[in-house]
């Protein structure tokens, strides 16, 4: 797996997007043209495209202030589904992580490591439950800047209904609602995880070490 995953890595050119959202649609058919496009990331045939946003579509309907759309960028991001089939989809994040995070899906690609998608959260109505619900992947989200680092685009959640929010101490129901933690499925993270400790590497804080609760999805950095 890891040997084929390695040679789709060639034909992926990550960057930013510009179109319609599109999911669940097949690529142009003709990479070459889409490679020579600038900032469109190129796309086999059978690359299933999630999310085509362009950056205004992105951000359409936010409540941040422009001082923080000033910090986000959009690009492409592949992966392989939880049908597995080889998807494209997009982050929006703060510009200061947007490199690790392309590193980042660089290498669960080459591990095999499933995301199911990973989609813009305007495709939520902004709401970050039901992203969550639907397992969807993302990074910035706006709420209080106080105490939420997706606010800034300076988080990243990853497969939440594989990897759900579990309190520690009180008995409160996982986060998202009926979503169980199974360390034997793909795209489940645990402490020791080769992507786990990838992220680590990068300088991010993982939400498993969280006070409260084991946040297993949830990743940021500091500014």
């Amino acid at each position: 797996m890891r040997a084929i995953v390695s040679l789709l890595l060639i034909f992926t050119l990550l960057g930013s997007c510009t179109g319609r959202n599109n999911r669940s649609t097949t690529g142009t058919g003709n990479p070459a043209t889409e490679a020579g496009q600038p900032g469109v990331a190129s796309t086999k045939n059978d690359t299933i495209v999630d999310a085509a946003y362009s950056f205004e579509e992105a951000i359409a309907g936010t409540k941040a202030s422009q001082s923080i759309i000033d910090q986000l960028t959009l690009f492409d991001v592949v992966y392989i589904s939880t049908d597995g089939q080889i998807h494209r989809g997009q982050i929006l994040s703060n510009k200061k992580i947007a490199e690790d995070i392309r590193n980042i899906f660089k290498f669960m690609l080459n591990e095999g490591f499933v995301i199911e998608k990973a989609i813009p959260i305007v495709q939520y109505d902004w709401n970050d439950s039901l992203s969550m619900d639907d397992n969807n992947s993302y990074s910035f989200c706006y709420r209080d800047i106080t105490f939420s680092k997706h606010a800034s685009g300076m988080a990243i959640d990853i497969n939440p209904r594989f990897n759900p929010l579990r309190w520690k101490t009180e008995d409160r129901p996982n986060k998202p609602e009926g979503a169980v933690l199974d360390t034997t499925v793909n795209g489940t993270l645990y402490p020791g995880h080769p992507v786990v400790e990838e992220f680590r590497r990068l300088g991010f804080r993982w939400g498993h070490s969280f006070t409260k609760f084991y946040d297993d999805h949830h990743f940021e950095k500091r500014a």
